[in-house]
């Protein structure tokens, strides 16, 4: 098998990685590092986090179609971080969006000096989104594995 068909096979097994790495580093960056998140933070952690158990249930029940559940809540989490970033890049005014707690343009990190945490969940959910959207085509193509 080459690598390039076990990856398109294995793309659901990758998106629970990338989402349990996801839950980890906002855990980390929250618990450890002591970084209180903001309110659009919160909503993306709501997405994330919901797509491991329904990833976990849909391996352990032998569901090939798990993606038809995740691929809505990934949308919804990445439509909040592009929003998250457009508001900390300054493309957008959103001060009604962070009016309460932490600001959603608070600087905690900026690796390499553009790397921020809203960046770091919109790659995440675009990983989950192309991994679904992977599979699907590979599934599609694959009759048979159903």
């Amino acid at each position: 098998m080459k690598i390039t068909q076990w990856l398109q096979k294995n793309a659901l097994m990758l998106a629970l990685i990338q989402a349990i790495v996801a839950m980890a580093g906002s855990l980390y960056l929250s618990d450890v590092k002591g970084y209180a998140p903001c309110v659009l933070c919160w909503y993306q952690r709501i997405c994330m986090y919901s797509l491991i158990p329904i990833l976990l249930v849909g391996f352990w029940r032998g569901d090939k179609k798990v993606y038809h559940y995740i691929f809505p809540i990934a949308t919804i989490g990445w439509a909040w971080a592009l929003y998250h970033n457009l508001l900390y890049t300054g493309i957008i005014n959103g001060e009604e969006s962070c009016s309460f707690g932490i600001s959603c343009t608070t600087a905690y990190v900026e690796y390499f000096g553009f790397i921020t945490i809203p960046l770091m969940s919109f790659t995440a959910f675009s990983i989950i989104l192309l991994c679904c959207v992977i599979y699907r085509k590979w599934l599609a193509a694959n009759p048979a594995e159903l």
